[in-house]
């Protein structure tokens, strides 16, 4: 009997049944409130009078009024190089003891992002929160006292100037509660290994020691570590090696390109749990299994706004127009893209994330991420997302009986004029024009004004299959293999031409 397991699920089910169910949009102007009183007498907090928006009548209001939007470069160079430089009380008060080195999805250099204690905090925080949701799951006692398999980046963080940097899952994994050890794999030693493919290694030889009962992480560096193990051991699917396997917490990145080849690594169905956590902080996950969305963590250090992303709010390079209108929480409607804007206990304020969303249910305040403000394909006015191009490749994956997990495009320009040219990470080679055909047969039928850009600048599509290997080796080349690092699904020009020089030079 799992009596550990009992009392642990046990807790959880009475916190869950003795837990009042808050209201998003007031513990929001809470969290405001907290920011302001907390970061007042910062550089930042004189400097925009946090103390005359806390004493103003419509305190969201005066703060969307009176701070201005800032991407990674703007607050960098206005206010975070003095953090980082040293200087203490800039942003946030005092000196965050760790720095996230962002990978992200675009460019080569690493963006370094404030972490402090507070952050920490709000981090384990959030976890805890999706640990008490697993009560909506219906997960047996034994589940409670299996062991997790959270696959991020290494834990062995550099030291600069007195402050320790790496990539948030890194960071996050190297300030676990000290009673999650037991259950944390692969271990602090294991997860210390900087080279990608050493740690992988490692891990598929110690697997069989191990009794899984959950995975964490993003989803295609996820299918090659399994890949590896299963490899490894010779054997068919994962839960032969781990047959307790009943959970996959998934992150960063959109789940359902990668759903198809996910489940052919296994002997049976598992739950897979969306969440959301960025190097800025945790900000969402998954509460409810009838449902993909993820449920915002409204009362946890946090604030958010919503931009509705239409054109003319948004610019070339994702940034946003100095006249673009914020929404607080209880002005958003449901199914309305929206850009999306946090203020943090980190001392990122107004602060452009660059990913785009849509609530599924504005009253329990649950989300979908659509995209990302710099992946938005619209060179010739056909205007897609990444989630409608998520879309295409599961129709064409269904269409077709094949996997792609990973795939890029471009709106490149041709002799003959503009076409969309995909590349398709798949071990099958099938017919291009077919495959053309049905992507853009699709894209046609759920988006008007991609019909519309097909009857003018936009020619038609061009496909090509390579490998998926080549995906995880273009990230290794460019960044690193690992961790939070994410393909890019849309490219400018001249990154799509380094691109096409990579492979022709692999292949």
């Amino acid at each position: 009997m799992a009596i550990i397991g009992n009392i642990i699920k046990g807790v959880i089910e009475a916190r869950d049944a003795l837990s009042i169910e808050g209201d998003p949009a007031k513990e929001q102007q809470k969290v405001l409130v907290d920011l302001l009183e907390k970061a007042k007498d910062t550089q930042f907090g004189k400097k925009y009078s946090f103390d005359s928006i806390l004493n103003s009548k419509n305190i969201q209001r005066t703060f969307s009024d009176s701070v201005p939007y800032f991407d990674y470069n703007k607050i960098k160079s206005e206010w975070w190089d003095k953090t980082i430089n040293g200087e203490p009380n800039v942003a946030w008060p005092g000196s965050p003891d760790f720095f996230a080195l962002s990978s992200g999805t675009t460019g080569k250099k690493s963006k370094r992002i404030p972490v402090t204690t507070d952050m920490l905090h709000s981090i384990t925080r959030a976890g805890r929160e999706q640990v008490f949701a697993m009560s909506n799951f219906d997960m047996p006692a034994d589940f409670f006292e299996k062991e997790i398999m959270m696959l991020g980046s290494s834990t062995n963080l550099e030291e600069r100037d007195g402050k320790k940097e790496g990539e948030i899952s890194g960071i996050s994994a190297s300030n676990i509660p000290f009673w999650f050890k037991k259950y944390y794999k692969p271990g602090e030693k294991i997860a210390k290994i900087d080279d990608w493919d050493e740690r992988v290694l490692s891990i598929a030889k110690h697997a069989k020691n191990w009794d899984i009962g959950a995975l964490s992480g993003i989803p295609s560096w996820m299918e090659l570590m399994l890949k590896k193990v299963l490899e490894y051991h010779r054997v068919d699917h994962i839960h032969e090696i781990w047959p307790n396997l009943r959970a996959y917490t998934s992150g960063g990145v959109a789940f359902d390109p990668y759903e198809k080849s996910f489940n052919a690594l296994l002997g049976r169905p598992i739950q897979v749990i969306d969440t959301y956590l960025a190097s800025e902080g945790f900000f969402a996950c998954q509460v409810r299994p009838e449902t993909t969305a993820m449920k915002l963590i409204t009362d946890n250090g946090i604030y958010f706004e919503f931009v509705p992303f239409e054109p003319q709010y948004v610019n070339q390079d994702g940034s946003l127009t100095e006249d673009a209108p914020s929404l607080t929480l209880d002005k958003v409607e449901k199914d309305v893209d929206y850009v999306l804007i946090i203020s943090t206990v980190a001392g990122a304020w107004r602060y452009i994330i660059g990913d785009t969303i849509a609530f599924t249910d504005v009253e329990r305040a649950e989300i979908k991420i659509t995209g990302r403000t710099k992946f938005f394909l619209n060179t010739v006015g056909s205007q897609l997302s990444v989630n409608k191009l998520n879309d295409a490749v599961k129709h064409l994956e269904d269409a077709l009986n094949i996997k792609v997990p990973e795939f890029t495009l471009c709106a490149k320009r041709f002799d003959d004029g503009f076409y969309h040219s995909w590349y398709l990470g798949s071990d099958k080679k099938l017919d291009r024009d077919n495959t053309a055909q049905i992507l853009d047969n699709y894209l046609q039928n759920a988006n008007k004004n991609y019909k519309v850009a097909r009857s003018k600048a936009l020619q038609g599509v061009k496909v090509r299959f390579v490998p998926q290997q080549m995906f995880a080796e273009w990230s290794g080349a460019n960044k690193k293999k690992g961790g939070q690092v994410k393909m890019e699904r849309v490219m400018g020009e001249e990154r799509f031409q380094e691109w096409e020089d990579f492979i022709s030079q692999q292949l």
